[in-house]
């Protein structure tokens, strides 16, 4: 967050002096939290441990990070949806969680690569309920040596891949070639699609406004995503998924109650209307969209399209240019119905749905996730 917003956020109501116990709530870092991303590929010689280690930082709908694996299987990894971790509200049929499940066995099956194992993968062996995900295995995926098999050359920025909550700046524009270089990056079946005119941008500004507002203004949806933020070092470290609010200004909000839970839910208070012109600023600041399209909507389907997200994110990160999910105008419940039908017709052919769709940009250097280590995702 930088120093416009936290002034923002604050309205002037405090000044925070040099002191040391400031200093000390300012340089709170939740290292633990952090601790997946420098343990990838460090701590586990086993070769699906090592795969699985850089698989949990795969994107993921509020970081919500629904994975979990069974290894009792030699060779084999049987990955299951933790049911405790979906988003009813805003993603009632769990197919947001299944495409952040796909952007894991990507991740899974490059690492996989590195090390010389191909990964077979059977997807939902046991059928699936489109209604909703349940106790049934996602997929089973079996390891085996090939001395024959080529590296993923965008697996090298797994570890510099982000998706950038940041504004974006407005004074550098996005070469419309860059579309075309992102989407070739999508080998499982997504039809990929953007732009970047201005005439283009102006209206999915609008409509992606629209949406977050429509979001933060119904009452369940946004309380879903307050009940996840972790504000400080305290909560992220007991909490490593959701939404975090750490770091230096963050900290010190929360430890001088300037940020709380409450507040934001409260849509008379001033934390209520800074919190939603600091996320709008986001959707203002697009310089150009990126979408991802499939033909189907089957559960596989939506399983490809997260395996071609991520690959997208990397790309992008390849050609240094940040990106953003605007994932509001594509959720299914009743209140979002009309934003649903506009994204379709501008955006999907007959038959079509729209899986993702992004905001794209330069913006500033953002941190790292939190992440639920390995081990605690282990059945």
């Amino acid at each position: 967050m930088n120093r416009r917003k936290f002034l923002a956020l604050s309205g002037g109501g405090i000044i925070v002096a040099a002191t040391a116990t400031v200093g000390t709530i300012a340089s709170r870092t939740p290292t633990a939290a952090l601790a997946p991303w420098d343990q990838a590929g460090v701590i586990y010689e086993e070769p699906r441990k090592r795969a699985l280690s850089y698989a949990i930082l795969a994107p993921n709908p509020h970081n919500r990070q629904p994975w979990m694996v069974d290894l009792s299987t030699p060779d084999t990894v049987i990955l299951q949806v933790d049911q405790d971790r979906m988003l009813p509200h805003t993603d009632p049929f769990n197919r947001q969680i299944t495409i952040g499940l796909g952007c894991f066995l990507e991740l899974m099956v490059m690492a996989a690569a590195e090390d010389g194992y191909a990964v077979d993968l059977d997807l939902f062996p046991e059928g699936s309920d489109l209604t909703a995900l349940d106790g049934r295995p996602v997929a089973v995926a079996t390891f085996r040596q090939d001395d024959t098999l080529g590296k993923d050359r965008l697996f090298r920025h797994v570890m510099s891949r982000r998706s950038n909550k940041e504004p974006f700046d407005l004074s550098r524009t996005v070469d419309p070639a860059l579309i075309g270089t992102i989407g070739a990056a999508a080998v499982h079946g997504s039809r990929i699609d953007g732009d970047t005119s201005d005439q283009s941008i102006a209206e999915l500004r609008l409509l992606t406004s629209e949406a977050l507002n429509i979001e933060i203004d119904t009452p369940r949806t946004f309380k879903e995503s307050v009940d996840l933020f972790r504000i400080g070092k305290a909560e992220v470290e007991a909490n490593p998924d959701g939404i975090d609010f750490s770091g230096p200004m963050f900290e010190t909000l929360g430890a001088f109650g300037l940020m709380t839970r409450e507040g934001t839910l409260d849509t008379s208070s001033t934390m209520f209307a800074q919190g939603k012109v600091a996320v709008l600023e986001n959707t203002e600041t697009a310089m150009g969209h990126l979408w991802q399209v499939t033909q189907g909507n089957t559960r596989t389907d939506q399983i490809n399209a997260g395996r071609d997200w991520v690959r997208l994110n990397l790309a992008a990160t390849a050609a240094g240019l940040s990106m953003q999910p605007l994932s509001q105008a594509l959720q299914e419940y009743p209140e979002m119905a009309d934003h649903y039908t506009r994204i379709h017709q501008m955006l999907a052919r007959a038959g079509e749905t729209v899986q993702m769709l992004c905001r794209l940009g330069y913006g500033i250097d953002v941190g790292r996730s939190p992440r639920w280590p390995l081990d605690a995702k282990l059945i």
